[in-house]
């Protein structure tokens, strides 16, 4: 009987032992010392499903092959989730591996001195050396080093309802004053012309960087980052002005600046509103999810943003966009090895899975030559053969600081709570103190 006991306990003890887990990345004893990572990350299965599903079996696949590694996950939505890094940096206890932007939104982490540098990843490894699409990773470089690997590539289109247009009467625009006069037809007869989630910032700066570029030119959201450019440029203004000219027209669905950007989908989602700008990182939804009836996908179009009359863009060609999410890793991880080689696998997998799991634009290069691929998918990947310039968007090219001024900003704008003089000389003031 005695026997029997301490049979017991010692069978409850070793399960104890295997079900341990940490959220830290400590070296854990896990079956044997089994090393654990921690990954936080932006795609929560609900709002974000096929990235969720390709994600999951991306480290299911690889914890089969490394068997002394478990990899945890941490999934945080992705405006919340750039508060909670900054509280984490400012702590010392970033994951070992975390999702993050490119350009300006790095920048602050590598001075910090938080991240390590991933270029043994891509040097070391034949299959990613000359995987990323040219100029995609360089975004992550800071002082000649990589700190971040992209995993997508994103430009922004309007994708719009084309029943609702045909039932109208409505062509695509091709100028700006073509596009008011759709925007006018679909307002008079009580249709919803575009959503957005201004609330969030972002998703209405769309609108703000697209007719900037047609006003003032391709480069002149960049210019005003690199100080070879003013913000209070007359082009910006006008660009301010004309998002507000279409709020005034009743361009967009009512109270757009209590709408997050979740909540802007589902006007589309549900056709009650005929037109979306926004990245492709929605495409999915319009090519290869389950989750959406194919239906409602017969009904999607898209269409490049219109050019400005008399404006200074004048390639229609022109997007803004740029990288997606890229992945990094903490110079402070205890599993950094592993966490590094995670990252290796994970690129290198999203590359090829992203595309026929999930319809996304993927940062690295793709044969598409023997896969089967919606028409609009295939029209997009031949866009960006095409495309003459693609400025990265304003607030990743920003500091922090001037990037979350920015999205308030935009709110505050689309509510008709600031000016557009008001709104550029904001902008101009801090760009203004941080350049001197």
């Amino acid at each position: 009987m005695i026997s029997v006991l301490v049979c017991l306990v010692l069978i409850a003890a070793i399960t104890a032992g295997c079900s341990s887990s940490s959220s830290s990345g400590d070296v854990v004893a896990l079956n044997d010392s089994k090393k654990v990572i921690h990954f936080m990350h932006i795609w929560p299965e609900g709002s974000s499903n096929a990235q969720y599903s390709i994600l999951k079996n991306i480290i299911t696949d690889y914890e089969r092959q490394h068997p002394d590694v478990k990899i945890e996950t941490e999934i945080v939505n992705s405006d919340q989730y750039r508060d909670k890094l900054k509280v984490l940096a400012t702590a010392n206890e970033l994951p070992d591996i975390g999702m993050t932007w490119s350009d300006g939104f790095i920048k602050p982490y590598v001075k910090g001195d938080l991240l390590e540098p991933l270029d043994d990843i891509v040097n070391g490894d034949t299959d990613l050396k000359d995987a990323f699409i040219p100029g995609v990773k360089e975004s992550y470089a800071v002082n000649e080093k990589t700190y971040g690997l992209p995993l997508e590539l994103n430009i922004s289109y309007v994708f719009y309802n084309k029943e609702i247009f045909k039932k109208y009467n409505l062509e695509v625009p091709k100028t700006f004053e073509e596009y008011k006069k759709v925007v006018k037809t679909l307002a008079e007869n009580g249709v919803i012309p575009a959503t957005v989630g201004a609330k969030d910032g972002w998703p209405a700066s769309f609108w703000f960087m697209y007719l900037a570029d047609r006003i003032g030119g391709p480069t002149i959201l960049t210019d005003v980052i690199h100080g070879k450019a003013k913000m209070d440029d007359p082009a910006l203004l006008k660009a301010a002005q004309e998002v507000q000219n279409l709020v005034n027209m009743g361009g967009f669905v009512k109270e757009a600046s209590t709408l997050s950007y979740e909540d802007s989908v589902d006007y589309f989602m549900y056709e009650k509103a005929a037109m979306f700008l926004t990245g492709l990182w929605q495409l999915p939804a319009f090519t290869t999810s389950p989750d959406v009836p194919q239906e409602f996908k017969d009904k999607i179009g898209y269409f490049k943003f219109p050019l400005y009359e008399g404006g200074k863009g004048t390639d229609i060609n022109s997007y803004v966009g740029g990288p997606g999410v890229g992945l990094f890793v903490a110079k402070d991880s205890k599993v950094k090895k592993e966490a590094k080689d995670f990252v290796g696998f994970l690129v290198k997998e999203w590359g090829k899975k992203s595309v026929t799991d999930a319809g996304i634009i993927p940062a690295t290069k793709v044969d598409t030559s023997n896969m089967k691929l919606s028409p609009m998918y295939m029209d997009i990947l031949k866009d960006l053969n095409e495309a003459s310039n693609v400025t990265t968007y304003f607030d990743t090219q920003s500091s922090p600081a001037v990037s979350e001024l920015h999205h308030d900003l935009l709110t505050a704008l689309f509510g008709k709570q600031v000016t557009p003089k008001d709104f550029i000389k904001q902008q101009a003031d801090a760009l203004a103190e941080e350049q001197k």
